[in-house]
C-alpha cells in the first residue's frame, strides 16, 4: 500500500491522474494520457486488490460509482462508446479505468492500450476537462 498512488496521492497519482472529485465509496481520477478524451479512472476508496475483496452493498455502490462517472463522460464528451477496463497485475488496488471511444478515432473498434503516450494537456486544458466532468456529475 506504501507504493499505492491512489491510497497516497501526491506525486505518486500525479505521475498518471488528476483527482476530480470523491464519489460515494471510490474517487474519480482523470488520465492524463488523453488519447482518448475524457479517459478517467474509479478507484475504491480502500486499499483492496479484488473486487471479492469487498460486501455485495460495497460492491453495488463502486458500481454505481462506475455508472455515475461513465454517465458524466457520455455526457461532457458524446463518445460513441465508453469501453472499461479492471487489471491490477502490477497496480494492486481496485480500480476500473472508463476509456471513451470515438467513431472513426484512436483505437476505435479495438482493445485500448493502457498508456500509449501520445497525447498530454497542458494545465489550463486539464482543468477544463475536469470541469466539464464534475458538471456531468
Amino acid at each position: 500500500m506504501h507504493n499505492c498512488g491512489y491510497c497516497q496521492g501526491g506525486e505518486l497519482l500525479a505521475a498518471f491522474g488528476i483527482k476530480i472529485c470523491d464519489l460515494e465509496v471510490s474517487q474519480l481520477i482523470l488520465f492524463k494520457e488523453q488519447s482518448h478524451p475524457g479517459r478517467c479512472i474509479v478507484a475504491y476508496k480502500d486499499h483492496v486488490s479484488e473486487i471479492v475483496n469487498i460486501s455485495d452493498e460495497e460492491r453495488d455502490l463502486f458500481f454505481k460509482d462506475v455508472n455515475r462517472a461513465a454517465k458524466a463522460i457520455h455526457a461532457a464528451f458524446q463518445p460513441k462508446k465508453v469501453n472499461y477496463g479492471a487489471y491490477g497485475d502490477t497496480g494492486c488496488h481496485l480500480h476500473f479505468h472508463l476509456v471513451p471511444k470515438y467513431e472513426g478515432e484512436f483505437e476505435y473498434g479495438g482493445v485500448f492500450e493502457m498508456n500509449p503516450g501520445r497525447v498530454y494537456l497542458t494545465d489550463e486544458e486539464y482543468d477544463e476537462m475536469i470541469a466539464k466532468i464534475k458538471a456531468n456529475l
